[in-house]
């Protein structure tokens, strides 16, 4: 269907002959009209209008709005658990492991019984120092009354002094007597006790380590067994001293303030990179760098009530040490990272995405930590980089995780008019033909 333009008009002309026209299908019409109407410049009805002058419209890029306040920089450390209190189960007599009274792995109480030992030889060491503070109180009931009898005595002369003191003297050894024979009860009662092993603290025993039927205390104290208190735990990290100073000038300068007392909170991060529930505490930090890693020794108590943290296992500490005053979180993918420093787009009022240095002091929750370079109200983009085109742009509010359902619509529909033209071809060869 040829046409013929006159100026800038187009202007088609059909020069098909009527029968020729009148043989045309309506399909092959109307593919000859578009084909028309794009040669002209013009918008076929349901390919959408073009912007005025011919100009392409102002990309969308995301935006956030800068809005300072105070954030606190986290610093994540790796750390082991310990438990709080370690007992370490002995024999402190010697004799044959009878029983274990305990399931290993199990939570006992201070002053459970443990283990029992034979007390046969313990028990008759008892009877016998028993017996023997009878004996010795015998001979003091003795030894007093004749002391008695000799006071009057001495007063009228009656017998010696060397007498007089004599008496009194097997009085007072009579006593001693007595006491080193109820001191021998205590220690054979002792002893008896110390045959019937009982946990020193509260917590979660170990294996046993001895069976019974094996002699145990002979020449030392043998170990039975291991209790750990785990509510709470202990979590040891360190950090390296020159952190330490540099956060230290932070906050002597003023652009740091101190977070709590020492810490404002302590979370443990486990190693599937879940956060532990509960947080902790930071006990101390030590005031030795230690001369071989130039690391800081810090402790933190973390409640475990229902033993999920267990000892000796290794985890990542994150501490909130300081915060920082009118700082700015921004996305990471916000931030455009070089030697040559951080730099960021910053979209103005009149549509233009320029670059601006800022200075990074941290990251929290996959965030960057903007100390300075950016003031209240402005808007820094975040995706659309690939839309930049030197011209001016259309900033949109951006959604973290936000999902793009019009992503693949607009595809389809950019690919509909580019498709049209060639079916609109291909139908008029097959019209020609």
């Amino acid at each position: 269907m040829p046409s013929t333009y006159l100026g800038s008009a187009c202007l088609p002309l059909m020069t098909t002959p009527p029968h020729r026209r009148r043989s045309l299908t309506p399909l092959a019409l109307a593919v000859g009209l578009t084909l028309t109407l794009v040669a002209c410049g013009q918008s076929a009805p349901g390919t959408g209008a073009a912007a005025p002058g011919g100009a392409m419209p102002p990309a969308e890029v995301g935006v956030v709005t800068v809005a300072p306040g105070d954030v606190g920089l986290i610093t994540e450390l790796p750390g082991r658990l310990e438990a709080s209190r370690v007992a370490q189960v002995r024999a402190r007599v010697a004799g044959i492991l009878q029983k274990r009274l305990f399931t290993e792995g199990s939570d006992v109480r201070a002053g459970q019984a443990l283990f029992s030992i034979d007390a046969s030889p313990y028990e008759a060491t008892l009877a016998s120092a028993t017996a023997s503070v009878a004996k010795a109180e015998a001979n003091l009931i003795q030894a007093s009354a004749q002391a008695e009898r000799y006071k009057p005595l001495i007063e009228a002369k009656a017998i010696s002094q060397q007498d007089f003191v004599n008496a009194q003297a097997a009085q007072k050894q009579a006593e001693a007597d007595v006491a080193v024979a109820r001191a021998a009860v205590q220690t054979a009662r002792i002893n008896v006790g110390y045959a019937h092993i009982t946990a020193p603290i509260s917590g979660r025993i170990g294996r046993a380590l001895v069976t019974e039927g094996a002699l145990v205390g002979q020449g030392d104290a043998t170990q039975l067994a291991v209790i750990q208190q785990i509510d709470p735990v202990y979590v040891n990290f360190t950090q390296s001293a020159a952190d330490v100073m540099k956060l230290r000038q932070a906050m002597e300068s003023g652009q740091l303030k101190r977070a709590g007392k020492q810490a404002a909170s302590v979370r443990v991060v486990l190693e599937d990179g879940s956060e532990y529930a509960k947080p902790g505490k930071l006990l101390f930090s030590d005031l030795t760098v230690d001369t071989t890693s130039g690391q800081i020794t810090l402790r933190a108590e973390v409640p475990n009530p229902q033993g999920t943290l267990l000892p000796g296992l290794y985890v990542r500490v994150r501490l909130e040490q300081a915060q920082a005053s009118n700082a700015i979180t921004l996305p990471q993918q916000a931030v455009t990272r070089s030697p040559q420093g951080d730099t960021v787009m910053v979209v103005g009022s009149d549509g233009k995405a320029t670059p601006r240095p800022v200075t990074i002091g941290g990251q929290q929750n996959g965030q960057w930590v903007i100390l300075s370079g950016l003031k209240a109200g402005e808007q820094v983009m975040v995706d659309g980089f690939q839309k930049l085109r030197g011209g001016p742009v259309k900033p949109v509010p951006w959604q973290a995780n936000a999902a793009k359902p019009d992503a693949a619509a607009g595809g389809a529909a950019g690919a509909a008019p580019a498709s049209a033209p060639a079916s609109a071809a291909s139908g008029a060869a097959s019209a020609a033909k």
